[in-house]
């Protein structure tokens, strides 16, 4: 069962979004800079976010079928045999 690449991604980027203007208004940027940073890193976690989910997707698709190939064998040789 492939996994929700967007909803998963927004999550991520939320995170990131909130995580990045926490650290800002720690160090005493001012909020107009907090935001700018913020905004960029949550575009870039939402890009990061969305390639490692559709190579997770692609990685357990690929096992998903290599076993039912393996199980369809398994049937084929042992009714002839």
């Amino acid at each position: 069962m492939p996994l929700h690449v967007r909803s998963i991604a927004v999550s991520i980027a939320v995170i990131c979004f909130f995580g990045l203007s926490l650290v800002g208004w720690i160090s005493g940027l001012s909020p107009f800079t907090c935001c700018k940073r913020a905004l960029l890193g949550a575009a870039l976690a939402y890009i990061a976010g969305t390639w490692a989910v559709k190579a997770i997707n692609a990685i357990l698709i690929s096992a998903m079928i290599t076993n039912r190939m393996d199980r369809q064998e398994g049937k084929d040789s042992g009714g002839k045999a």
